[in-house]
């Protein structure tokens, strides 16, 4: 059993870039949208660019997370959080498409308020490397709530801030420009704090199997993590046509709702999610990872499909909050049985595969939401559509995964 005690001060460094990034992350996705509609993109080109974005994040997080586990998990963090720096100073500097996109090709920036980047894979490989199987998905579920908070946090923030900037006499523009100041900066701030990463981190050399028999960073589960990529990428194909950015753009357009009301709605949500997230562990040792992933995620994917069919505002925001109050308790669980069903020096790519798997899932999917909003009759068709893929996604991989236990589940 792993020493967990000298493993606190790497522990806690891990849970305060978790919360640095994803209050950069809440903190910019309520306004972005509404910035890039200000530059003069319209909602397909709004939609392509969040595509691109996720695209792009794909193929640079697969080439970070594949060799993490060789290069160095320390080494990736920082570089990563170099690349949110970058593609926020872009983002502030420029008004072209052009160059918009290619930073967000290029760079780390999250439209939905959610993780992007190689963040989140090999900050999980680094903490399933500091802890014990049995505390595993417990502090998975602490780490998702620290996240939620943060997110939520951040979109609270984001949004008043513009709202009470514009109400000193500055443009929006340049209210969602001060918000962009602020991302870039809270990228900065990461890559001072992973540079004080231990090696404690990172696979011991001794785990380290012959490269030859690698296939994108995988050996002994190639085979799992290939399915189980194929399954989350299509969850993440039906959530990214409700990334965060464009349901406060959804309610804008639908009940005319300011920023920073859009804001306090998110808020909500993701403490809402959180709370979900810390909850999943307990029910986990209860009933399994699998059992939990799947029995909460369908009640959450109908509330979802509910939203757009509610007459009224606090009725829509209502259902959301719902959904929002059990939505991620897959979140913690998924991750940890990713975790648990890979050798120790696979975990960065494993965690890395499945991350591309959903990023490459998401990438298409907000430039059809982009459509879908500029086309007053289809406006609800992205939460009905991705209420109804989830679904599927849920049935799938109970289907596939039910007999595949981890070890602490596995009796004896």
């Amino acid at each position: 059993m792993r020493d967990l005690p000298r493993s606190r001060g790497a522990i806690r460094l891990l849970f305060t870039t978790r919360i640095v990034r994803l209050f950069c992350y809440g903190f910019l996705s309520v306004v972005l949208a509404l910035y890039l509609a200000q530059v003069g993109l319209s909602e397909e080109q709004i939609g392509l660019l969040f595509t691109l974005t996720l695209a792009g994040d794909a193929g640079i997080s697969l080439w970070l997370t594949t060799s993490a586990d060789r290069f160095g998990r320390r080494r990736t963090l920082i570089a990563g959080a170099l690349l949110m720096v970058g593609a926020g100073v872009v983002f502030i500097a420029t008004r072209n498409p052009f160059m918009l996109m290619a930073a967000a090709i290029v760079g780390v920036i999250s439209p939905s308020g959610n993780e992007i980047g190689p963040f989140l894979s090999v900050e999980q490989a680094g903490l399933t490397q500091l802890l014990p199987d049995e505390r595993r998905t417990q502090v998975f579920a602490w780490y998702n709530l620290s996240g939620s908070f943060a997110t939520a946090t951040g979109a609270l923030t984001g949004g008043w801030l513009s709202h009470f900037l514009q109400l000193g006499g500055m443009t929006a523009l340049d209210s969602y420009r001060a918000v962009l100041v602020g991302y870039a900066l809270g990228g900065t701030a990461l890559t001072v704090l992973f540079s004080f990463l231990t090696p404690a981190i990172e696979v011991r050399e001794d785990s380290i199997q012959a490269a030859a028999k690698r296939t994108l960073g995988l050996h002994r589960s190639k085979a799992v993590v290939l399915r189980l990529s194929a399954l989350f990428a299509l969850d993440a194909f039906a959530g990214g046509l409700i990334v965060q950015s464009m349901v406060a753009y959804w309610f804008h357009v639908k009940f005319a709702v300011e920023a920073g009301v859009i804001g306090s709605i998110f808020f909500g949500a993701n403490v809402l999610a959180g709370i979900s997230a810390l909850l999943a562990g307990q029910l986990a040792r209860k009933i399994g990872l699998i059992n939990t992933m799947v029995f909460t995620h369908i009640p959450s994917n109908v509330l979802l499909i509910l939203v757009p069919l509610m007459p009224s505002l606090p009725l829509a925001i209502g259902a959301l909050l719902a959904r929002f109050s059990i939505s991620q308790m897959d979140v913690p669980t998924r991750q940890s049985y990713t975790m648990a069903v890979v050798a120790s020096d696979e975990r960065s790519a494993a965690s890395g595969v499945t991350t591309i798997a959903r990023s490459v899932g998401a990438a298409i999917s907000p430039s059809l939401t982009g459509v879908f909003l500029s086309i007053p009759l289809l406006l609800s068709a992205p939460f009905l559509l991705a209420g109804g893929l989830k679904i599927v996604y849920d049935l799938l991989l109970y289907r596939s995964f039910r007999r595949l236990k981890p070890q602490e589940e596995q009796p004896g």
